[in-house]
């Protein structure tokens, strides 16, 4: 496993936004499908974000942001994509924790139908072939995957991807057999609710430049809809985990 820890921050993300968070870019349609637009349409490198299953929240659209902007100074601006993959079903926030027999259900049926991870990984690359079309200029991808989002990284990181970078925050069904497939740099967030054991074996499975990180003591969604950025040492947390991606998207995009 070769771990890739990042000595010297490549930029300083500005202070999150707590609450009321007001958007720097806007909305696309890219063929039916609505997709958070940001960044300067001048930046050769882009990131495409796969969201939470809550789909579109401020902390999200807030970290779009910070990818696209924060690294401007250095000359490392991108283009961020965020494609509403759920059309504008996401799960309820009431169903999390899944603490109760009909929560459970209510997770289940949602992962096996509209965040069934296959179906989704399979509309990636249409995506972005769409986006493509909109957006000239594009030269180099990265991916991001947010909880059920890290999986379809995952997935789409393997040999053929359309990719350069990749990174998973916070990530769901995580499994070490889908590392001994991907083919390019990784970088992976994990908070103290994954499955540790499952995480560190990920990390031994991989044969590509990685960083592999645990932030032990943030709850699974920190970096997304689930992230209280009212709370001081959350907010501080979430602004070091998009520091670090910004770091690996600076080496490897």
């Amino acid at each position: 496993m070769q771990q890739q820890r990042h000595s010297q921050a490549c930029c300083n993300v500005p202070p999150a936004v707590s609450k009321g968070y007001s958007p720097k870019g806007k909305y696309i349609d890219l063929n039916g499908t609505k997709c958070y637009a940001t960044g300067p349409s001048h930046a050769t490198s882009a990131i495409f974000i796969i969201y939470d299953i809550f789909g579109y929240s401020d902390q999200t659209i807030q970290g779009a942001d910070i990818l696209a902007y924060a690294d401007a100074e250095s000359g490392h601006e991108h283009q961020v994509f965020v494609p509403d993959f759920f059309l504008g079903k996401p799960l309820s926030q009431s169903v999390y924790p899944p603490d109760t027999e009909e929560k459970q259900k209510t997770l289940g049926a949602f992962f096996r139908g509209p965040a069934a991870p296959p179906r989704n990984a399979e509309k990636v690359p249409e995506l972005v072939k769409e986006i493509e079309k909109q957006c000239s200029g594009i030269q180099k991808w990265g991916s991001l995957g947010m909880c059920w989002g890290g999986k379809i990284v995952s997935l789409t990181a393997q040999s053929g991807t359309n990719f350069s970078a990749a990174a998973e925050v916070h990530p769901a069904m995580v499994d070490p057999n889908d590392a001994k497939d991907i083919r390019i740099p990784v970088c992976m967030l994990a908070s103290k609710d994954e499955d540790a054991d499952a995480v560190k074996k990920f990390g031994e499975a991989l044969t590509v430049p990685n960083h592999i990180e645990t932030f032990s003591d943030q709850v699974h969604g920190w970096m997304a809809a689930r992230g209280d950025l009212e709370n001081e040492k959350v907010k501080k947390e979430y602004e070091r985990g998009y520091q670090v991606l910004l770091d690996f998207y600076h080496k490897h995009l």
